[in-house]
């Protein structure tokens, strides 16, 4: 079933946050859909957290709206909150009691959690064979999944995990990955996950929101944004004199020109101007040695979105 014909999970409508002087969520708008995993991606600092607590109810927006599961959380809160499950930074548990002991004391919160459910949820994380063991041995990945289990006990219809790979090993990254497309891809749960990896997006996503100074700056699809990075072409020349043919090129391409080296320099143009620019510079004197075409990264199309100027790992 496509969004169009599907209500929303989760409805952020013009919300915005300030702390003091700064506006750290500023009038952000999306929708969360039942069975997709939505990526929010920005650097750190970018608003991705903030979000995330208003989301979850440790902060309440200046302005705005937030409805989940058609549920208003400023009317309605116990309601709104009763389909959410999330982790937001490190989970909380009790280090000197085993994990089963740990979920099973959360699970008096929320009615009808039973011993079948925690078991299911506890292999759905990968930990039956070490769920009666104290939380204090497991290392910081099983740790994020029991948190994980946690979330789950009450069979949530909305998932939100901020920075969820954080500290993870590859194999924990994967098993986690593994572990959300089956939620939200077979069990149609709404999934969000926050993250400044952009790699890690691309991996577990199938939308991702990109966020930076608090202002949502785009949505698509992981596709939809590969196809922007491969319409954008850069291209290497190799000459005898690089120096020369960036003062030639300078002239007609303005500040396209980048990595200008022994033997060679880039330049960002369209697949339609790259024989005028060879042209160019032959019929300025230039020897072409050879041009080669460099495909174009997820990252420098995430940077074009952004305007640059921030680190993405």
């Amino acid at each position: 079933m496509s969004n169009t014909e599907t209500k929303p999970s989760l409805q952020i409508q013009n919300v915005t946050k300030t702390f003091g002087k700064k506006t750290a969520v500023d009038r952000v708008s999306f929708d969360l859909f039942p069975g997709e995993v939505f990526g929010f991606l920005g650097p750190n600092g970018a608003g991705k957290t903030t979000i995330i607590k208003m989301v979850m109810g440790f902060f309440r927006p200046d302005e705005g709206t937030i409805i989940i599961n058609g549920y208003n959380r400023r009317t309605h809160y116990e309601a709104a909150m009763s389909s959410i499950g999330g982790i937001v930074e490190n989970p909380e548990m009790y280090n000197t009691l085993s994990a089963r002991l740990n979920l099973q004391m959360y699970a008096r919160l929320h009615k009808g959690v039973t011993k079948e459910r925690i078991n299911e949820v506890l292999e759905l994380v990968g930990l039956t064979e070490r769920a009666d063991e104290p939380v204090k041995k497991y290392s910081l990945g099983m740790k994020q999944r029991i948190g994980l289990a946690q979330a789950l006990l009450h069979r949530p219809r909305v998932l939100i995990l901020d920075e969820p790979t954080n500290g993870l090993d590859p194999a924990g990254i994967h098993l986690l990955r593994d572990i959300l497309k089956k939620l939200a891809h077979e069990e149609g749960v709404a999934v969000m996950v926050s993250s400044h990896l952009l790699s890690e997006m691309q991996l577990m996503c199938d939308r991702i929101g990109i966020i930076n100074h608090g202002k949502l700056l785009r949505i698509c699809t992981i596709d939809e944004l590969m196809h922007q990075a491969q319409s954008t072409s850069s291209y290497r020349i190799k000459t005898s004199d690089p120096k020369k043919a960036r003062d030639i090129l300078t002239e007609k391409y303005g500040n396209r020109i980048s990595n200008v080296n022994d033997d060679t320099l880039d330049i960002d143009i369209d697949e339609s101007q790259i024989n005028e620019c060879v042209r160019c510079l032959v019929a300025a004197g230039s020897d072409i040695l050879g041009v080669q075409k460099l495909e174009s990264s997820l990252e420098e199309a995430f940077l074009e979105i952004t305007g640059g100027g921030i680190n993405i790992e």
